[in-house]
């Protein structure tokens, strides 16, 4: 590996150890990253383990990504799931889903001016995910839209730039417009095979119809 090369493997393991609770600096949590098992985000120099997805969250990042991906294919713009890190000044996070079309970053590991960003709301991820990344991602220059997807019930909330980030919501029989690259998805496409109670209702009355 990388990281064992440049300082040894009993030397990271050792640094790991040492600054699960303290100051870490962008160096070590890089070098740190391509070792563990269970990826980390980085928030002013405190590294926060990432958990588990839930199949519904697994479900709506997955149905995101294919159907962004598909529309690109053939454009110079690509789609990028969680395991990609996005730099935000010092910080990194692991968005559910980014798309990139014109990256700055030279490093094979962090992308930095992703045009839309993708994040599906869990209990654990809620307030950093309303509060430190929404400021974090409206802040950088490249962000043309920051979408927020709750899991439990349906609602897609979408933050704009060219609308000064005033959140707009969409529900079951809305369609969504990703204006930065012109998809237009409904929100029953979005909510493929999701499991709760909205959907369940939604397909019920569509099967009476």
């Amino acid at each position: 590996m990388v990281a064992a090369r440049i300082l040894g493997i009993e030397q990271v393991v050792n640094m790991l150890a040492r600054k699960e609770k303290d100051f870490v600096s962008v160096e070590d949590y890089l070098q740190s990253e391509l070792i563990r098992d269970t990826k980390h985000e980085l928030v002013g120099g405190n590294i926060y383990a990432m958990a588990g997805a839930s199949k519904n969250h697994e479900r709506l990042s997955g149905n995101i990504y294919a159907e962004f991906r598909s529309h690109l294919q053939e454009s110079s713009c690509e789609t990028f799931s969680s395991d990609m890190k996005l730099k935000v000044g010092s910080n990194f996070f692991y968005p559910d889903v980014m798309v990139v079309c014109d990256d700055v970053s030279d490093n094979d590991y962090y992308v930095e001016s992703p045009v839309i960003i993708v994040e599906v709301l869990s209990k654990s991820t809620r307030r950093i995910d309303e509060t430190i990344k929404l400021m974090s991602y409206i802040n950088l220059a490249s962000v043309q839209e920051y979408v927020i997807i709750e899991q439990d019930i349906v609602d897609i909330q979408v933050l704009r730039r060219s609308e000064s980030w005033l959140p707009k919501h969409y529900f079951l029989g809305d369609e969504v417009l990703f204006t930065s690259i012109d998809l237009l998805l409904s929100v029953e496409e979005i909510y493929h095979r999701v499991q709760n109670e909205d959907v369940a209702e939604f397909l019920m009355a569509k099967s009476i119809l």
